[in-house]
């Protein structure tokens, strides 16, 4: 159980940092794919890209440096991001689809990381 709880955590925030970097490279096909569609000025999109980038990579050193404890505790807490997000794309004119099918799993496969995190 220890490898999949480590694995799974290990893709979760490889996805996070791909998830930045593909808003900071690609902004408007990134907010598409966040479900809500972006305005003229890209500025918070690229904020967003560079916040999302960072998390994933402080989940990966807090994986690799502090162990599965501690990466769980991150796990758990930064679910309450894609739970926001479902809410804000709910608020904002996005899909039920996009908002359930995106980011609510996302926060229930976190959720699932963390159990087996804190398993470990």
């Amino acid at each position: 159980m220890t490898v999949a709880a480590y694995a799974l955590a290990a893709v979760l925030n490889l996805f996070v940092v791909y998830i930045g970097v593909n808003f900071l490279l690609r902004p408007y096909v990134a907010a598409a794919g966040y479900g809500v569609p972006a305005m003229k000025d890209h500025a918070y999109l690229m904020i967003k890209g560079s916040r999302d980038a960072t998390l994933g990579v402080i989940g990966l050193v807090l994986l690799v440096l502090a162990g599965a404890h501690a990466e769980a505790w991150f796990m758990l807490t930064a679910t309450l991001i894609p739970f926001g997000d479902a809410v804000i794309v709910l608020r904002h004119g996005g899909t039920k689809a996009v908002a359930f099918g995106v980011h609510f799993a996302t926060a229930v496969v976190m959720l699932v990381s963390a159990g087996l995190l804190f398993a470990a």
